[in-house]
């Protein structure tokens, strides 16, 4: 008799099916942690961009807060102006979430959410601002997040994404706080 070298059929599919079962358990909570990661990314880009409109409106008093990331970003430009900063190119974010499209209503991606402020004005001033942000997905996040000149952040629970942007301050201040 032959002495068997290897590994016979039966022991390769059960290798196999061991492998498969393992994977069917930890891919949904690979899924479930990356999403609970980028929500947890957005939050505190809503963070960042509250210091950033603090920021913005203490330099440039006379404009109140940006009304847009356009605004607070490069502006038109590609990078901040050779002649420095300006109350229409802030230079505060950088071109991703500064992006140029993002005018008071639209939406700038970064990572897995989409990203937008819209500027509350006062007569000639800004005086208060939403920041919103909203999953591009629901493999990226199941939570919408806005803020206002209050500095607090809050969420609501996104079954699909919005048909429109949250842009008014008592809709974001009807949400619940983190």
């Amino acid at each position: 008799m032959r002495k068997q070298k290897g590994f016979s059929l039966i022991e390769l599919l059960i290798v196999v099916a061991i492998i498969l079962i393992i994977a069917a358990i930890a891919i949904p909570n690979l899924m479930r942690s990356r999403i609970t990661a980028n929500e947890a990314a957005a939050a505190s880009t809503i963070r960042t961009l509250n210091t950033t409109e603090v920021t913005y409106s203490t330099t440039y008093p006379n404009s109140g807060y940006a009304p847009s990331l356009a605004v607070l970003g490069p502006g038109a430009a590609a990078g901040c102006p050779a002649t420095g900063p300006t109350s229409t190119a802030a230079c505060l974010l950088d071109a991703t979430l500064g992006c140029v499209a993002g005018v008071a209503g639209a939406f700038c991606l970064k990572d897995s959410f989409n990203y937008t402020i819209t500027g509350i004005a006062a007569a000639a001033i800004n005086t208060d601002y939403v920041a919103f942000a909203t999953a591009v997905g629901p493999n990226a996040g199941l939570k919408d997040y806005c803020s206002t000149s209050d500095a607090v952040v809050r969420w609501q629970a996104q079954n699909a994404p919005p048909a429109a942007v949250l842009n008014t301050v008592a809709g974001c201040q009807a949400l619940g706080s983190l």
